[in-house]
Formats: structure tokens, sequence, C-alpha cells
């Protein structure tokens, strides 16, 4: 059945109507090294006009990265210490969970930001993206001690700051069944989602000074994700749409 964009096509042109704005970035997970998918990924996003903020693996991260990126409008960000789940059995996978001493999860994060910074340099905004998403609470005020000045996880945040300093950026859409075949989630689910999200945006009940976050995972996209996303980020990008990227300023 082909998806129906209607509802979504109208309600950004209400947007537009009204003069809303809406800060839209992206965010793309799990890079170590260059790849065909990732050479597909920053060729997307040139085509888009929205940059793509990669969170990298710092343990595993090559120097052929690092000196790829530097030729492309692609920004770095800090994806953990080694998306190595420490989560005990029949629990939601964590590499950084409140079932692990904060000091050894501190000496992870302590080396990431460094390692980082010394290969991709300016590339590098000092944002933590912990993987899977998720992170105790006690490590926030960890993150600002370290230097980061952003934490991104999923979904609408709670609170512009995760702690004192501590910018809170997240992600809102990801178009991957992960619980099922690992394709595209049914693209009239996705659809309905993002209308519904920016409806709640425009009529108050969410917070439109938060950053619109798609999070995408591009190592293991099909045809049916890659075509997804494209169309969806141009709708955007046409409609009320403006990338926004992490600056000074936001952090």
């Amino acid at each position: 059945m082909t998806p129906s964009w209607q509802a979504l096509d109208s309600e950004l042109t209400r947007w537009n109507d009204t003069g809303l704005t809406l800060p839209l970035w992206w965010r793309d997970d799990d890079a170590i090294q260059p790849t065909a998918a990732l050479e597909r990924l920053i060729a997307l996003s040139d085509t888009v006009a929205l940059p793509v903020h990669l969170a990298v693996i710092p343990r595993d991260v090559t120097q052929a990265l690092a000196d790829h990126v530097k030729t492309t409008s692609a920004r770095v960000l800090v994806h953990g210490w080694a998306h190595t789940n420490h989560a005990p059995q029949g629990e939601k996978k964590a590499e950084f969970g409140a079932h692990r001493p904060i000091s050894a999860m501190r000496s992870e994060i302590k080396q990431s930001l460094p390692r980082l910074r010394g290969l991709f340099g300016s590339k590098l905004d000092p944002v933590f993206v912990p993987p899977w998403n998720r992170i105790t609470v006690d490590l926030a005020p960890v993150l600002t001690e370290i230097g980061f000045t952003a934490l991104s996880t999923f979904k609408p945040r709670k609170a512009t700051f995760a702690a004192s300093g501590l910018a809170q950026i997240n992600t809102h859409l990801d178009p991957i069944h992960w619980k099922g075949d690992r394709s595209l989630v049914p693209a009239q689910d996705l659809i309905d989602q993002v209308e519904q999200q920016l409806r709640d945006r425009r009529e108050g009940r969410a917070d439109n000074t938060e950053p619109y976050g798609i999070l995408t995972h591009h190592l293991v996209h099909d045809a049916a994700i890659w075509e997804f996303t494209q169309t969806l980020i141009e709708r955007l990008m046409t409609g009320p749409g403006q990338a926004w990227t992490f600056t000074a300023k936001d952090n």
C-alpha cells in the first residue's frame, strides 16, 4: 500500500502559513571507518542540504575515517567508548547504565573525548551520545566535568539541560524497525508520527526550541530506509525546516 503524505504536507503548510520554523538536525550512529554506505550517507546529506552528525565509536575509530571526514560537510559526536553492552542478562542494552560503577564509566568517557578531538580536530562537537540512547542520570555532571557541552539520546527531552552546562539535544524519529525485520518501519506509521510531533510543537504541547532530530544508522540501511529518509528530509527542508548544527552558543 502506497503511504499518504497528505496529512504531513498539510501540517507543513500550516507551519509555513503561520511563519513557524523547525530547527532540524540529523544524527547517524556507529561510524568507525569509511564505507560505501558512509559515502552514500554524506552524499545524501549534501543533496538535501542538511549536515549529518556522525556519532563515532572512539575505541574502534580509524585514522582513515578521520582523514575522510575532514574533507566533507559531516560533523562528529562522541558515541560512548566501545559500544559494548554491560547490562545484566534480561535488561535493556546499555554501555553506561546504573549497574556499572561511576568510576569505571568515567575512566572510559575521559578517554573518548581527547581521542576523537585528536583525530577530528574542529570537526568534533563535544556532544556525548550513549550507545542505545541509555545513560544513568548520575553521569550527567561527570560529562560536564570532562568537557562535554551536550547530551543526545532519543525521544523529546524532558528538560533543556541534563545538568548544569550540559544541553539536552535529542533525536525524535528512527525509521528502522529494530524489533522486526530491521527494514523500514511501515512508512505510514512514520509519516503519521512526524505529523503528530510537528502538530504538538505547533500547538504548544511540545518544545519547538529543541531541534527536531532524525536518527539513522547508515551501516544497516536498505533501499527502503534510504528512500524514505531522503523523501522525508526533502519535504521538511522544503517546508519549515531549517538546518541546525551544534555551535558554541547552542552548547
